[in-house]
């Protein structure tokens, strides 16, 4: 039964990547990467060799624990992991229980992120080469780090198997996860600045990890190489009791699991809320507007565009602290218009088959992209004026307010009207409702790459005229060019706008089912 589980996952995986052409091409080329950067990892671990053993201690026990704590918390709020062989797939099933933990166990390691883990792992060995007896050790650890990884990520997915059925869960924790993604680089400068201010701090951090679940395994061939040969037995001794211990809370749980599976309860509202439905004009336009916020309030798909706006300052004042110059912050506000902007360039693949709704009811194409842009007018007007405005007061260059207003505008109108073409005239595969954002589906990385790197281009050639207006503001410091740089954005960026409506509109009403059928395949 073990070889069947694992002959399935190998099955579903040869299969995945036989649906489509750029399927295969996105893993290849993925895979190559992802060969680089474990080679460099590699190369890094066999160098870090060469450092003291403290250095070494300290490097593979925070290291190993954030990798162990990355496999625990990243399945939970992640619903877009790999999950060919979840548990409730298995319900209907009489697998036996010891067959189905081991099958599941080693399945998981069959996957980029099983075998990176795994082979990262055995790579320690070369970096205690020089202590033949703790190389050993490293060695024997590298498995027993894997199984605890994978061990403790089952069991934490199991334990939670009925919050991340709950749609409200995914969404929460689709939003979360963006977070420490969009920060991950003020993160990593500030740990390793907080590193730098106090070398103590790291021995200690390891010293602490050393004895929890996370680094007893990485501490290990440390100890060994110390000469600590006890204190590597109590350390290993303990990896093994907490490893048995999630072993059997997994089986436990997974064993409640298969018996009583998860499932969404169906919740009543009071009839007479219709939510921005009752808030817009009874018109196809006001309607499509309505169903288009209400995607935007509870989809997490547009909900990370929202989440990003307030994590756009931060970004930016992380850089200009990095490079010392302040002056980088005043144009949050354009870069949140091209976001924003942007964000309903997929809009007909995120409806997927509930686009049937518009052609059903006879929407036109002027009304159908009229009402999407005038949903995204509504979140990202008050965001772009207030985020434009703002950091002019705080650094005290109001005299820059009427340059940033036209190139804040501008980008906005325009990107709104050239995102309206795009979505109308080109569908790629993106995650289903109720799916995470991170998700991306097979067959999508190459089409979705070239569409989003194109349609910048095209966007920044569109904004060309507000650009060089801006540019020559800031050369000459002459408020003419300020005052000519908000007039050509408000007037230019409404014609496009307007355009980009009419075009998309006229690309709705031609390829309309073809449209429904391109996005009705992704499901």
């Amino acid at each position: 039964m073990v070889a069947h589980l694992l002959r399935l996952k190998l099955t579903l995986l040869r299969n995945s990547l036989k649906r489509s052409t750029w399927a295969l091409i996105g893993v290849i080329l993925g895979g190559l990467y992802g060969l680089g950067m474990l080679g460099l990892l590699i190369v890094g671990l066999v160098f870090l060799g060469s450092a003291d053993s403290t250095v070494i201690r300290n490097v593979l026990v925070i290291g190993g624990s954030v990798v162990v704590l990355g496999w625990i918390v990243v399945p939970m709020v992640s619903s877009g992991i790999d999950m060919t062989l979840d548990p409730a797939r298995f319900v209907t099933f009489a697998v036996p229980m010891r067959q189905l933990i081991i099958g599941l166990a080693l399945g998981a390691v069959i996957g980029i992120p099983g075998i990176v883990t795994l082979l990262a792992s055995l790579a320690q060995v070369g970096t205690w080469i020089r202590f033949p007896a703790a190389a050993v050790a490293a060695l024997i650890c590298a498995v027993f780090a894997v199984l605890l990884c994978v061990v403790a990520s089952r069991l934490a997915t199991t334990a939670v198997i009925s919050l991340t059925s709950s749609r409200r869960f995914k969404d929460v924790s689709s939003m979360v996860i963006l977070v420490p993604l969009i920060l991950v680089g003020p993160i990593i400068a500030g740990v390793a600045t907080g590193f730098e201010q106090s070398p103590g701090f790291a021995n200690e951090l390891a010293a602490i990890l050393g004895w929890t679940p996370l680094g007893v395994f990485w501490a290990v061939p440390a100890d060994v190489a110390d000469g600590a040969y006890l204190t590597a037995a109590l350390r290993f001794v303990l990896g093994v009791g907490v490893l048995a211990l999630l072993a059997w809370l997994w089986q436990l749980n997974l064993a409640r699991a298969l018996v009583t599976p998860a499932y969404n309860a169906v919740t009543r509202k009071g009839a007479g809320n219709l939510g921005f439905f009752g808030r817009f004009p009874a018109t196809p336009t006001g309607a499509v507007a309505a169903r288009a916020l209400t995607y935007w309030a509870r989809d997490p798909r547009y909900l990370g565009s929202i989440v990003i706006v307030p994590l756009v300052p931060l970004l930016m004042l992380f850089f200009a602290a990095q490079s010392g110059d302040y002056t980088l912050l005043n144009f949050v506000g354009p870069i949140i218009a091209f976001l924003l902007a942007w964000s309903i360039s997929a809009d007909i693949s995120y409806d997927n088959t509930a686009f049937w709704l518009h052609l059903s009811t006879g929407v036109s194409g002027r009304a159908d992209r009229a009402g999407r842009a005038l949903a995204v007018a509504v979140i990202s007007a008050p965001a772009v004026l207030v985020f434009t405005i703002a950091p002019l007061w705080i650094s005290g260059s109001l005299e820059d307010l009427p340059m940033m207003l036209g190139l804040s505008i501008g980008v906005l109108l325009t990107g709104i009207g050239f995102s309206s073409v795009v979505s109308a005239r080109y569908t790629y595969n993106v995650p289903l409702p109720g799916e995470s954002p991170l998700k991306t589906p097979p067959g999508t990385g190459f089409s979705m790459f070239a569409v989003q790197m194109i349609g910048w281009l095209v966007l920044l050639v569109l904004v060309i005229p507000e650009l060089g207006l801006a540019i020559a503001y800031l050369v000459t410091g002459n408020s003419a060019f300020g005052w000519l740089t908000l007039l050509v954005g408000c007037v230019l960026g409404t014609v496009l706008l307007l355009v980009g409506l009419k075009v998309g509109g006229q690309w709705y009403d031609r390829r309309a089912p073809e449209q429904l059928q391109a996005v009705s395949v992704n499901k």
